[in-house]
């Protein structure tokens, strides 16, 4: 295997989204997108005790031409729809829309989110959608941490859950528009692994926290996006500490991208239909009671 060399690192900024921090490697001031991939907010945040989980979290919001996808590293997340989806995924696990002509949705933390410790670790991806597809009916795809399919490194240090595509032999159940290799990888330290990708995917990886060797580069530290070169059939990385990671991989779509808020379109026009359609209540209702 020819290992990818290393684009750039991109640290994760410390943002306000609405009153929550989060830290956002993705998009930054010389990185628009690492097409398809959008946005990257890694949050890890305390549960407010003196809150209700009913009314706590990110409230009901629109979304139209992309997935955005939650990455649940600890705690849990609520999902609702105005599709009528209702339900909770906790650590291990993905939420994973494709919001296509629009969806309203809530992510708040479950009710039991004080139990199992309090806290909420996350990460939010955003994946262009095909422009071919980007008003097609809204799916939601929940997966668990035991419904994710598993591999090993031959060193049985480095274990990985895919969620979508396929990696070292996993192949993950959820069916993205946009064609990707998405999975978490936890690796003790000195775990190393090689993980072969297609050659015409864009790639990276985000360090949530812990220390990697990166092959034909070096150290790479916690909250740092790595962003790889076209340029080899793989990665290969060794754990200098505990270490989390996602790792995803895409077909690039090449596609003009307009967005405005929630919504992620082709051309001004798309966005300004979105609005209306989104005021006009064709996006419908989400009542969370």
């Amino acid at each position: 295997m020819k290992p990818r060399t290393v684009a750039r690192l991109l640290y994760a900024q410390e943002a306000d989204m609405g009153g929550m921090p989060i830290r956002q490697p993705l998009p930054t001031q010389q990185v628009q997108q690492i097409d398809p991939f959008l946005l990257l907010h890694h949050a890890n945040i305390k549960a407010p005790a003196h809150i209700d989980p009913d009314h706590a979290g990110v409230g009901p919001h629109p979304h139209r031409g992309f997935s955005p996808v939650t990455f649940i590293f600890q705690g849990g997340v609520h999902h609702r729809d105005s599709r009528g989806n209702d339900s909770v995924i906790y650590a291990g696990g993905a939420q994973w829309m494709n919001a296509g002509m629009g969806i309203i949705h809530s992510e708040r933390p479950p009710h039991n989110i004080q139990e199992i410790g309090g806290r909420q670790e996350i990460i939010q991806l955003w994946i262009n959608t095909p422009s071919k597809n980007k008003m097609d009916q809204p799916a939601y795809y929940p997966l668990s941490k035991e419904q994710a399919p598993t591999f090993l490194s031959d060193d049985q240090l480095v274990n990985g859950r895919v969620f979508s595509g396929e990696i070292l032999g996993a192949k993950g159940p959820i069916p993205s528009q946009t064609v990707v290799n998405a999975a978490t990888l936890e690796l003790k330290k000195s775990g190393t692994i090689t993980i072969p990708l297609p050659t015409t995917h864009n790639a990276l990886i985000y360090l949530l926290d812990g220390k990697l060797t990166i092959e034909g580069f070096g150290l790479t530290e916690e909250l740092h996006l790595v962003h790889f070169n076209n340029d080899g059939d793989g990665i290969g990385m060794t754990a200098l500490e505990d270490t989390r990671v996602l790792l995803l991989s895409g077909e690039p779509l090449n596609e003009k991208v307009v967005s405005y808020g929630p919504f992620v379109m082709n051309s001004q026009t798309q966005i300004m239909e979105a609005m209306r359609d989104y005021q006009v209540g064709k996006m419908g209702v989400l009542i969370e009671e």
